[in-house]
Order: C-alpha cells, then sequence, then structure tokens
C-alpha cells in the first residue's frame, strides 16, 4: 500500500479548507469546520500526516490511509478505525 506523500498534501498550505470527518457506516459524525492549514508535516514517529491549523493544533491522518484526491479535494480512509478524513478547498470569493 502507498503512503501519503507530504508533497502531495502540501498544497493545500495556506489554504482555506472545509474538514469533514465521517465513520464507515456514515453514523455518527462530527459536523464539517472551515479551517486554513498552516502547516502540513509527518508526525515524529513517521506514523500520520499532521495538518497544523496553527502552532499548536491539528488533524492526524495514519499513513497507512487509502487516498482519493483532486486539485479542489483530498480525503483519507483509514480502514482500521473505520474514519473517513476529507479536506475540500473552500471557494473564497
Amino acid at each position: 500500500m502507498e503512503l501519503i506523500n507530504l508533497e502531495d498534501v502540501k498544497k493545500f498550505t495556506g489554504v482555506p479548507v472545509e474538514i469533514f470527518i465521517q465513520d464507515e457506516q456514515a453514523g455518527d459524525q462530527a459536523a464539517s469546520v472551515k479551517k486554513t492549514i498552516k502547516k502540513v508535516k509527518y508526525c515524529p514517529d513517521h506514523t500520520h500526516i499532521r495538518f497544523y491549523f496553527d502552532d499548536f493544533y491539528f488533524l492526524a491522518v495514519p499513513l497507512t490511509s487509502k487516498i482519493n484526491e483532486s486539485d479542489e479535494e483530498w480525503s483519507a480512509f483509514d480502514v482500521d478505525s473505520g474514519l473517513t478524513y476529507q479536506l475540500k478547498k473552500v471557494q473564497v470569493f
């Protein structure tokens, strides 16, 4: 299985995005949030990729997740947890 490539997700740095996290059965789902990604980097043990919203808060996605991406959207499905993480670029007018 191909791991998440840091360079592929850096395109979201400095970009306002809407973030969705949902479980496999589409049951409970947290409300989406709109954030700007400040930086993207690997966690110290290289098991997750971190999307930082500021210097402290981040979303961690397992590197072994199955990826689906386009220019405007990126999603990762973690088989172990059954969670799907989705980032969508927000249109700013």
